[in-house]
């Protein structure tokens, strides 16, 4: 895990999920996490095989927090919040092979996420979001610093980051970022994407 982590977004998409995880997958992403809060379990489940899809064979695909969909397209794992299904009942749903990823807001959030067995963490949100409400309050870049001193898993930043401000970010050491609405609310989403890309290398 290194680079982009895309995630899906289909109420700030300008282009939907489908075109936009098309557009990630060209950019080099090897990493998507279908996040959907909204609509009916059927139509979740439609979109998820078309966008898996979309990945075989070229990215690694998580389901955000709804295990029996994971479980359904047989996705390559679950990302869960902390209020989210528990670890350990989506480690006991999905079985040994199947990637977790945990959200975190502290260190203590972190080090027991990792003690647990999570295989990677989501620290969220960096900076203040509009694009989840429930996301608290930002923790900054030297939260990532810590947690990065004191576990040893990969770790994905999110929440309110930028191409203005990435760079302060990728300096904590992290594997990985997301920016949700610096991307998808744009009509070159590839061309947004690699300008995030460039900047691991």
């Amino acid at each position: 895990m290194k680079g982009y982590y895309f995630i899906t977004d289909a109420g700030l998409s300008k282009n939907g999920n489908l075109s936009d995880v098309k557009s990630a997958i060209d950019a080099g992403v090897t990493i998507v996490q279908y996040r959907s809060k909204m609509g009916k379990t059927d139509s979740i489940l439609e979109e998820a095989k078309a966008l898996k899809e979309i990945c075989k064979g070229k990215a690694i695909f998580i389901i955000n927090d709804i295990v029996g969909v994971a479980l359904s397209v047989d996705a390559d794992g679950v990302h869960v919040g902390q209020g989210d299904m528990p670890y350990e009942t989506a480690r006991k749903l999905l079985g040994k092979d199947k990637i977790i990823g945990v959200t975190v807001h502290d260190l203590k959030e972190a080090m027991v996420a990792e003690k647990r067995g999570a295989d990677y963490l989501g620290v969220s949100p960096v900076f203040s979001t509009t694009t989840k409400n429930d996301a608290g309050e930002a923790c900054g870049v030297g939260l990532i610093r810590e947690i990065r001193k004191n576990c040893k898993i990969p770790i994905t930043a999110i929440g309110g980051i930028t191409l203005d401000n990435v760079k302060e970010v990728i300096d904590t050491g992290v594997d990985a970022v997301c920016a949700i609405s610096a991307v998808v609310t744009k009509d070159d989403v590839k061309g947004e994407i690699e300008k995030f890309q460039k900047l691991f290398r």
